[in-house]
């Protein structure tokens, strides 16, 4: 059976989140005005912290469910000229997005530096900048 969906594909992974509730891994909504919340903080949140506000301990296959929830949340946003939101989900050791961030998000496919050290920082925050602006108070 071909997976098409992102609850499809948490049922695979063998995470079940709630069908709806803050708590809801996939819930794209919720994940986005978290996202946004931090944009107008100018913060960055680690992928850690995220699924803690969203009520769970961080696991490996949560933190893949996440990143799916970060990808439609990324394609919604370029579909209406926003920049994408998934740049402020970092690593905690290093501050930076993940190797899925890197490979799979349209701003960082054509990045050809190492994906860690300063050039790798220097990106990431001005893409993160452009978030920041984005999303200001004011908005």
């Amino acid at each position: 059976m071909a997976i098409e969906t992102l609850s499809e594909w948490l049922e695979s992974e063998g995470i079940v989140p709630e069908a709806s509730g803050p708590g809801a891994i996939a819930d794209v909504a919720r994940v986005r005005d978290l996202l946004i919340a931090a944009a107008r903080r100018g913060e960055a949140v680690s992928y850690s912290d995220l699924l803690g506000l969203l009520g769970h301990r961080f696991t490996r296959p949560k933190m893949r469910a996440l990143c799916k929830t970060l990808e439609a949340i990324d394609r919604s946003a370029s579909a209406v000229g926003e920049p994408g939101l998934a740049v402020l989900v970092v690593r905690e050791g290093d501050r930076l997005p993940g190797q899925g961030w890197w490979t799979g998000v349209a701003e960082a496919r054509d990045y050809r530096g190492s994906w860690t050290g300063e050039e790798a920082h220097a990106f990431v925050r001005a893409l993160q900048q452009r978030v920041f602006d984005h999303w200001g108070a004011d908005r």
